[in-house]
């Protein structure tokens, strides 16, 4: 599920209001008194807490999206610093804005200053902070507040860059497995249409049988391998009739052997996988002066299915295991490195002396 860019900066701004509002929560808490807070002294805390607020709030949503995300380093920092210590210039002199010595005041403080007799280490007032302290304690805690609100940014910033790249690759794959699909589809037609011309000649009634065949495969490929996947029962009936207008062709000398699962569970897989394997199956197993054979199984066991695919060899229509390997054991060796990760799927072929064998294995 995809998240807009406004859900994005709603659930930013939530976050940011729960947090300022557990920070601000806290001088209530630490201030009150058993009967009642102290609300001079909340007043003034909370007024500090706003300065540094503020300072947050910049840094966010001014420094570090039109600087330090353009990688205008010096003005981020410069501009960062100057606020920093104008916020503390303002933070040391908040005592004296809130509540200016007079004389009133002064006096009732003499007059609830308790005699020298009578202090106590409970009743002893606290000693002021050094200026240079205070001053000090100002600047790591606006030091903190900034460097959070740009740690927070620049993760926001990160993850969302990071998904976008990843979307972005997802794509790509796509993309690939289109060009790859184009390219069996092409070769494919190619033997088909020539089997077909194959046939006109020789029984025009099996020629339009397999022209109807044909465009079955047809409505295949166009509407059903366009999809990331498909059921596996329509990719048997499509091999089902592939295998059946290839036997159009060949003579009985061809042993062509189906197994298939009596059960067909109802799961989904990348549409084209076998099909390319059975092309490089009928091209060079096939030979006519010699007795050739095809055997085509697809097995389910738990959470794989295994297709394995057997035909002969014959010295005199094939030359190396290059020929094998050609575009269609290429193509799957990219398909499946794009849909699976390598601990996922085995493809495993046997090159003999009398015989070509292909296993593949793929979760479903």
């Amino acid at each position: 599920m995809k998240t807009s860019p406004l859900n994005s900066r709603k659930i930013e701004i939530l976050l940011y209001g729960l947090i300022w509002f557990l920070v601000f929560s806290i001088p209530f808490f630490t201030e009150r008194t058993l009967q009642r807070p102290d609300w001079n002294k909340l007043l003034g805390d909370w007024l500090h807490l706003f300065v540094y607020l503020i300072v947050f709030l910049v840094n966010v949503y001014l420094l570090v999206p039109f600087l330090l995300l353009r990688k205008r380093y010096f003005p981020y920092f410069t501009l960062a610093l100057v606020i920093l210590l104008v916020i503390v210039g303002v933070d040391a002199a908040m005592p004296e804005i809130i509540h200016p010595p007079g004389r009133t005041e002064l006096a009732a403080q003499d007059e609830i200053k308790p005699s020298r007799d009578n202090i106590t280490p409970e009743n002893q007032p606290p000693h002021p902070k050094p200026p240079f302290v205070a001053f000090l304690d100002s600047l790591i805690l606006g030091i903190l507040i900034v460097g959070a609100g740009t740690t927070y940014k620049l993760m926001s910033q990160w993850l969302t860059e990071e998904k976008l790249r990843k979307d972005i690759e997802k794509e790509q794959l796509k993309t690939k497995l289109t060009l790859l699909r184009h390219q069996v589809s092409p070769h494919f037609f190619m033997n088909t249409l020539n089997n077909i011309h194959s046939l006109v000649e020789i029984d025009g009634e099996k020629a339009q049988d397999a022209i109807e065949r044909l465009s079955v495969l047809m409505r295949y490929l166009l509407y059903d391998s366009a999809q990331n996947t498909i059921a596996l029962n329509k990719e048997i009936d499509f091999i089902k009739s592939f295998i059946s207008l290839m036997q159009l062709r060949h003579s009985d000398e061809v042993e062509v052997i189906v197994v298939l699962p009596e059960e067909i569970p109802d799961t989904q897989i990348p549409p084209m996988l076998f099909i390319s394997l059975l092309e490089n199956a009928f091209k060079h197993g096939v030979s006519y002066p010699l007795k050739s054979y095809i055997h085509f199984e697809l097995r389910i066991e738990e959470s794989s299915l295994y297709c394995i695919i057997r035909n002969s060899k014959h010295k005199i229509t094939s030359n190396s295991r290059g020929e094998y390997s050609g575009i269609g054991l290429d193509n799957i060796r990219k398909s499946l490195k794009l849909l699976y990760d390598d601990d996922d799927f085995l493809l495993d072929i046997l090159d003999k002396e009398t015989e070509f064998e292909v296993n593949l294995k793929i979760p479903v």
